[in-house]
């Protein structure tokens, strides 16, 4: 299970959404909700325990930082691959899948905005060997 789930979007209402999807199954206290993706990378680089699972809900089009950016800077600066994201988006935008994949030691997958409960379910329940089958098949 993830000690945090973190909603990067520039979106406050999208966040919003998505955070009461999570509320219904019992995990607001996991939740941190972003709307510049650059505090959530922070965030990110300073965790008290960077050894505890964090799974990232990620927009891909966002003024400050693209989704894409925000990757970016996950590699360049070494963030542990225990750290998951998602992306979630409105793009149907194959070459966004392409790009994606050039990230398969963080990116499990694609979902629509907005999330629905049974994503959430997906992501939240995959065991280890999903993770590592999900992140190859993104490859």
């Amino acid at each position: 299970m993830y000690k945090e789930i973190y909603l990067v979007d520039d979106e406050q209402l999208i966040n919003t959404i998505h955070a009461i999807q999570f509320r219904n199954l019992g995990l607001e206290d996991n939740i941190r909700s972003f709307t510049n993706p650059e505090l959530a990378l922070d965030n990110l680089r300073f965790r008290e325990d960077p050894s505890e699972k964090v799974i990232v809900f990620l927009d891909i089009n966002m003024p400050e930082m693209t989704g894409f950016e925000f990757l970016e800077f996950m590699r360049l600066e070494q963030l542990p691959s225990i750290i998951d994201v998602v992306i979630v988006t409105s793009s149907d935008n194959v070459d966004d899948v392409i790009t994606a994949k050039k990230f398969k030691e963080y990116v499990l997958g694609f979902v629509e905005k907005p999330l629905k409960k049974e994503d959430i379910q997906k992501y939240l329940t995959m065991d280890t060997a999903s993770h590592y089958n999900a992140k190859v098949k993104a490859a």
